[in-house]
C-alpha cells in the first residue's frame, strides 16, 4: 500500500508566505492558492492591489496542476501542438500553477495570478521552494 503525503498547515501557510514575499521583494501583486491533491482549496490570499479577477485564476491554475500532476506551463506549451487541449475539462491551461510532489506523489499544487505568465510561475516555483519541494 502507498502512503500518500499530504500538505499540512505548516505547508500551506508556508507557501502563502513565501509567495507574497516573492511578489512584495519585487513590488508585485498576486493572488495566491493552494490546494490538496484532489485541487481543493486549503489556504488563498489575494494581495492588496490586485485584480479581484486574479482569486478565480489562482485557485484554477492550481487546482488543475494537482489534477493533472504537471506544471501549468507545461501543459499551455503543449496547446500549440494539440489545440484540443483546450477542451480538457477543468483544465486552466495558463503559466502559473505548479503540483508539489512530496513522498513519490502529488501533495497538493500552487496557483499564482496577477502578473505576467512567467511571473507568476516564478512566485509559484519561490513558495514550492520554500518548503522543501
Amino acid at each position: 500500500m502507498k502512503t500518500i503525503t499530504v500538505l499540512d498547515e505548516a505547508d500551506v501557510a508556508g507557501m502563502i508566505e513565501a509567495a507574497a514575499k516573492e511578489a512584495r521583494k519585487n513590488d508585485w501583486r498576486v493572488s495566491v492558492a493552494v490546494v490538496d491533491n484532489g485541487g481543493h482549496l486549503l489556504g488563498f490570499l489575494r494581495q492588496d492591489g490586485v485584480h479581484p479577477a486574479t482569486a478565480q485564476v489562482a485557485i484554477e491554475k492550481a487546482r488543475t496542476a494537482a489534477q493533472f500532476g504537471a506544471p501549468t506551463g507545461a501543459l499551455e506549451d503543449r496547446v500549440g501542438g494539440r489545440p484540443a487541449m483546450v477542451l480538457l475539462p477543468g483544465a486552466t491551461l495558463l503559466r502559473g500553477g505548479l503540483p508539489v510532489q512530496q513522498g513519490g506523489g502529488v501533495a497538493g499544487a500552487i496557483g499564482i495570478s496577477g502578473l505576467a505568465p512567467d511571473q507568476d510561475e516564478q512566485v509559484a516555483a519561490a513558495a514550492v521552494a520554500a518548503i522543501g519541494c
